[in-house]
């Protein structure tokens, strides 16, 4: 009898570490974050394919890596790691291609989104973010550091 009720403990112990394991390191039914992107030029409502304010330079693209700074860490940095560094669950958005190529599928994977055999790996972005917020964590990811 004793021997079963450790054996049971034992059993108890690690179903409550994979539970705790399995809900902290997934993605969860979290929150999308609003992004409040005061400040830079609205953009019209065809999808830019390059993004605009690094195009535009200057203070607008200064503005839009700060917001995107916010944005990612509220919208971004639990699945793709804090400071664009991925830890492993999703890619690493400081790896994407430069220019019109990297921004065409940054949009693309934003917008719609990625599921894999019926199951989303990242949420559809589209109805949430604005395309002023979207280019803004562009913004901020594409000015991180890329590793060595």
């Amino acid at each position: 009898m004793k021997k079963q009720l450790i054996a049971v403990s034992a059993l108890a112990v690690v179903a409550v570490q994979f539970a705790w394991v399995e809900t902290s390191m997934s993605h969860g039914d979290v929150q999308p974050q609003a992004v409040d992107t005061e400040g830079l030029e609205p953009l019209p409502e065809e999808i830019a394919m390059e993004n605009p304010y690094r195009l535009a330079g200057g203070e607008q693209y200064e503005l839009a890596k700060t917001i995107g700074a916010s944005a990612y860490n509220s919208n971004c940095a639990r699945c793709h790691g804090l400071e664009a560094i991925s830890g492993g669950i999703a890619p690493d958005l400081r790896m994407l291609e430069d220019g019109e190529f990297g921004d065409e599928w940054y949009m693309e994977r934003v917008r719609k989104g990625y599921s894999q055999n019926g199951a989303y790996k990242m949420p559809p972005f589209e109805s949430i973010l604005s395309q002023e917020a979207m280019w803004a964590i562009r913004s901020y990811t594409e000015n991180q550091p890329r590793p060595e």
